[in-house]
């Protein structure tokens, strides 16, 4: 069975993992016959927001990625710091601001960010093994400054939002307008990514692009 990494970076879309488009992976992944393999970086979140009214929890609170992660795993995830290029087909990045806080900094520093050490490993030994890596919503643009950094110039997608696209484009990649139900695909560059609430009016049209890109990454891997 083929192994797909699911990257995660936290649980709850102001913080961390956004809930829908994690779950959806997750089933498409199963669906298609691919072996999750869950994994988060062993770190403090950037920041903790409180998700019923939408603002930062008290000063002094903190909560780890990993643990928080482990939630939407249902506690079967593993570090991503053990995690070699080698275990996995394929990796995939559900999106939330966590993917923009916590597993690189573009929500502070836009195209200046940095991706997380253990993040920037990951992919780049997948993208020299020639193995496909998938981004959802905002995560694309973490996984742009990764590219651009490598002189990768793949073509992604964000959506439609001018400023991010802009923002991406400044990394070094190429952006699509991409609506939610649909995907981009880079077969050079084995790249893939879709919008999801980046667009989305719901999880269903979150889902419908998601499954896209996994039927694309289907074919990429067998």
């Amino acid at each position: 069975m083929k192994r797909v990494g699911v990257c995660l970076s936290g649980c709850g879309f102001l913080d961390g993992a956004e809930i829908h488009e994690s779950v959806a992976v997750l089933t498409a992944l199963d669906q298609a016959g691919f072996q999750p393999v869950c994994c988060a970086p062993d770190i403090p979140q950037a920041a903790v927001v409180n998700h019923r009214t939408r603002r930062p929890a008290p000063a002094g609170s903190s909560r780890n990625v990993l643990e928080e992660s482990a939630r939407i795993a249902r506690c079967d995830i593993r570090d991503l710091a053990e995690v070699r290029p080698g275990d996995l087909d394929a990796l995939v990045f559900p999106g939330g601001f966590g993917a923009a806080k916590n597993l690189c900094d573009f929500a502070d520093r836009g195209p200046e960010c940095q991706v997380h050490p253990e993040v920037e490993r990951l992919v780049g030994g997948l993208l020299e093994a020639r193995k496909p890596v998938a981004a959802v919503c905002i995560a694309p643009a973490m996984l742009a400054r990764i590219l651009g950094k490598r002189g990768i110039r793949a073509r992604l997608t964000i959506g439609n939002d001018r400023q991010t696209a802009a923002a991406v484009e400044r990394m070094g990649v190429i952006h699509v307008q991409c609506a939610a139900t649909d995907c981009v695909v880079d077969e050079e560059h084995r790249i893939l990514s879709t919008p999801a609430y980046m667009l989305a009016r719901g999880p269903a049209e979150v889902f419908q692009g998601v499954s896209r890109l996994v039927e694309a990454l289907t074919r990429m891997i067998g």
